[in-house]
């Protein structure tokens, strides 16, 4: 009798564990299929997809291996020659050179990049230099930002020399590229933007100094453990880690208060934007077409937060404490409009919220209601405070 009940326990342990698997592939999907279509799987074949749910199917590991793909590095960081301080190895991939313009902008995933705001955005980039220091002011020399032809730069050498880039350390050990983009040299706000999957850093510059001269504020960003420069592996840890260290860098390193601090996530973005802003009070948040949860992306009437549920969004999103712009499209097909609205009836700091008729997940900075949403919001409603 006992060896009949453990072979019973045994296999609803099982039959549990598969459950949990397939629960975490269906929830993923809608990343993996985007992502596939723009980026084709990074290459991956049908034997290495298998690989993906080899036992023990360990939820948080399938959940890596599905949420994040990081495309090729489109940058690297090469030393400050003008510097005197001394660097002793490139970073990044080889074969790269610096960019002089030209091309249409940025990549796609999770939340893609918009050629259309960056193709229009007129203005140069202030201030400047080449890099920055390694971790602070103190470090270990200075870099500059290299682009590839894939990261389809459309600005001048002036603009790209006037991005500073230096690397920190997450408390997880891991190396963070960042960059910081003086758009606007009386910009009362920086953005700090966490932005969407299968881009990295290099694609996303165009749209950042064409978002930051149209609204009027600098951009700062960073890429993503395991995207870029960063080391080490993307996970869910690792996205709050890493983007509590590109908090402290901004602060730290450029003396900016939270009060000037606007935390700006897109799609796989918005999960460290709500996490940081529901721990960190700051001048405002944008969330870009979010997620309520990985579990309600896949199973819309799922009520409850499952503790193998990825990204929960809907549980911290009542936790912040300052203004909250909410974006989506409403046809959206890799995060459903529902997300959007969900979080907006949960958060109680939510403004005036931007509903884009007609958009989906890539194509809502093309439409022109976003820039004058977004103005309105920074230079009306969260100054005003």
């Amino acid at each position: 009798m006992n060896v009949v009940l453990k072979n019973k326990q045994s296999k609803r342990n099982l039959d549990t564990l598969v459950q949990v698997a397939k629960a975490h592939f269906v929830l993923l999907y809608p990343f993996w299929i985007s992502n596939f279509q723009q980026k084709k799987m990074n290459g991956l074949s049908i034997s290495e997809l298998c690989g993906l749910f080899c036992c023990p199917p360990c939820p948080s590991r399938i959940a890596a291996k599905l949420a994040f793909l990081p495309p090729e590095p489109t940058y690297v960081l090469l030393p400050d020659l003008e510097s005197t301080s001394p660097v002793t190895s490139n970073l990044g991939a080889s074969g790269l050179r610096s960019r002089l313009g030209g091309g249409a902008g940025g990549g796609g995933g999770g939340g893609g990049v918009a050629a259309g705001v960056a193709g229009v955005a007129g203005g140069g980039v202030a201030g400047g230099g080449g890099g920055g220091g390694f971790g602070d002011r103190s470090g270990e020399g200075r870099w500059k930002l290299h682009l590839s032809e894939r990261a389809e730069f459309q600005y001048s050498q002036r603009e790209l020399d006037g991005t500073e880039v230096f690397l920190t350390h997450s408390s997880r050990g891991n190396r963070v590229g960042c960059m910081y983009i003086r758009c606007a040299p009386s910009a009362r706000y920086t953005v700090l933007f966490s932005h969407g999957n299968a881009v990295d850093l290099g694609q996303m510059s165009s749209f950042y100094i064409g978002l930051g001269t149209r609204i009027n504020c600098n951009i700062f960003s960073y890429d993503y453990s395991g995207y870029g420069v960063s080391t080490g592996k993307p996970s869910e840890k690792n996205l709050y880690a890493d983007i509590d260290a590109a908090w402290h860098a901004l602060r730290s390193r450029y003396g900016i208060s939270p009060e000037n601090i606007i935390l700006y996530g897109q799609s796989i973005g918005t999960v460290p934007t709500v996490d940081l802003a529901s721990r960190y009070e700051c001048a405002a948040v944008v969330l870009h077409s979010p997620l309520t949860s990985g579990m309600r992306v896949a199973f819309p009437d799922t009520k409850k937060t499952y503790c193998f549920d990825a990204f929960p969004n809907i549980e911290k999103v009542s936790k912040i404490t300052s203004p909250v712009l909410i974006i989506h499209g409403t046809e959206d097909e890799v995060i459903d409009f529902s997300h959007g609205l969900a979080l907006f009836e949960r958060c109680p700091k939510a403004v005036e919220p931007l509903w884009v008729e007609g958009a989906g997940h890539n194509d809502i900075e093309l439409y022109s209601q976003y820039l004058e949403r977004l103005r309105r919001f920074i230079s009306q409603e969260v100054a005003a405070q």
